[in-house]
Order: structure tokens, then C-alpha cells, then sequence
């Protein structure tokens, strides 16, 4: 399901021929899916998440929980697989996650919620993800 590091588009026009306009919106632009329209929103399939552009594997189901925020949320990636850089762009300070393998754009990052014990949620564009059912 991943591709090797040398099989990973060197280009925007690269990434343009491999997904659908939707999926370059949101992983190689930045977008946002509309909320409660993304396909794993209230999925409750136990398996892994891989990044859809690249295939790496970034969070577990064991850590999908129901924020009620209208994206796919985890308390936990994979370690070393997701990449936290600081989102200015609506005017607010936020921190974007993206894919550390291929830089695409997966959603943001928020802290001190309450919603899990671990106190986090990453808050997923579903057509950032594909899940690989266990």
C-alpha cells in the first residue's frame, strides 16, 4: 500500500496526475473537506490509517474517538510518522499536521480539550486518510 521513497511524486504537477482534485485540494493545498462529509467521520472499523497520497501508516483505530467536531479525531499518531508545523493562516495561531514522509497536508492538531486523557486531537481530512481494515 506505501510506495517506495523513490516512487513519490518530485512535483505539484507530479501529485496533480496521481489523485483526484479533491484529494489535491486538501493534501498537497492545505484545504478542508466539508465537516461531517468525509467517509471515516463516524467509522468505528478497527485498522490502521495510512496517508493516502504516500501509503505510510500513520494512526491506529485504538486511538479514533468521537470529538463530535464533524472530522475523523485521535489522541495519537504513530510516533515519528506525523509532522506538527505552526498554521497562522486564518489569522489564529493553530499547529497543521502533515504526513512526514511526503509533507501532505492530514489536518490540525489541538491540546488541552479534555476530550481524551491523552488531552489531544488530531482533527483529519478523511480523503487525507485511507484505512486499511484489520
Amino acid at each position: 500500500m506505501s510506495l517506495d521513497d523513490n516512487e513519490l511524486p518530485q512535483t505539484e504537477d507530479e501529485w496533480r496526475v496521481r489523485l483526484t482534485p479533491e484529494e489535491f485540494h486538501v493534501l498537497r493545498e492545505a484545504g478542508t473537506e466539508r465537516p461531517w462529509t468525509g467517509e471515516y467521520v463516524d467509522t468505528k472499523t478497527q485498522g490502521v490509517y495510512h496517508c493516502r497520497a504516500c501509503g505510510l501508516e500513520l494512526f491506529s483505530s485504538d486511538t479514533k474517538f468521537d470529538s463530535n467536531c464533524g472530522w475523523p479525531s485521535f489522541d495519537d499518531a504513530i510516533p515519528g510518522r506525523v509532522k506538527e508545523i505552526e498554521d497562522r493562516s486564518l489569522g489564529m495561531a493553530r499547529t497543521e499536521i502533515r504526513c512526514a514522509r511526503c509533507n501532505s497536508h492530514l489536518g490540525h492538531v489541538f491540546h488541552g480539550e479534555g476530550f481524551t486523557p491523552k488531552d489531544t486531537r488530531h482533527c483529519v481530512n478523511s480523503v487525507s486518510i485511507k484505512l486499511e481494515p484489520r
